[in-house]
Formats: structure tokens, sequence, C-alpha cells
């Protein structure tokens, strides 16, 4: 800067949208963190939405799939010594993976 001229903007000069920098960084927001060392920058891994949860949904789909007739009677008589509707006896095995 030639001696003698004073810059008239003290935060740096105006963008081409006629904001300053620090005006611009306002309306941005605050920026978040860097991902920690060794972080690829790869989608979340999050169930609820893309490919997790499609395989979620035919995970679930394929456990509660009907089975033989013989199972579920079986399955039925056993529920009802131990209490329990169909569903709960059905929801442990698929819980433990072993029979009660």
């Amino acid at each position: 800067m030639p001696r003698g001229k004073r810059n008239l903007w003290p935060y740096g000069q105006r963008s081409t949208s006629g904001y300053r920098e620090p005006e611009l960084q306002a309306l941005r927001g605050p920026q978040p963190s860097p991902p920690a060392i060794g972080h690829n920058n790869g989608p979340p891994l999050n169930p609820s939405t893309g490919w997790l949860k499609v395989c979620w949904e035919k995970a679930q789909k394929d456990a509660w799939k009907s089975p033989p007739i013989e199972v579920v009677r079986m399955r039925c008589k056993r529920a009802k010594e131990l209490g329990m509707t169909y569903r709960e006896y059905t929801l442990e095995i698929l819980e433990r993976g072993r029979y009660l």
C-alpha cells in the first residue's frame, strides 16, 4: 500500500458480493470441526438411511418369515407351557439364537 493511503476497510476488501470477509463468515455459520486422524471422510454409518436400512428391512422380513406348520405347532405348544404368546416365544428365539 502506498504511503499516506489508509485502508478504508479495516476488515479487508469487499468481495464481489459486497460483503466483507468477517460478514461472509458470519453468514456461513460455524464450521464443523475437522475429522479425526485416520478418518476417510466417508458417509456416516447411520442404519436409518441408505443401504443399511435396506439390509435391515430384508433381514427383518426374513427373520419373521412363516416357518413350516409343524414348527409353528411345536412353538405354540412350548410357548403355552412357558406362559408366553407365540410371538413372544419366537422373539426370544430370534434374540438369543437358542430355544428356551
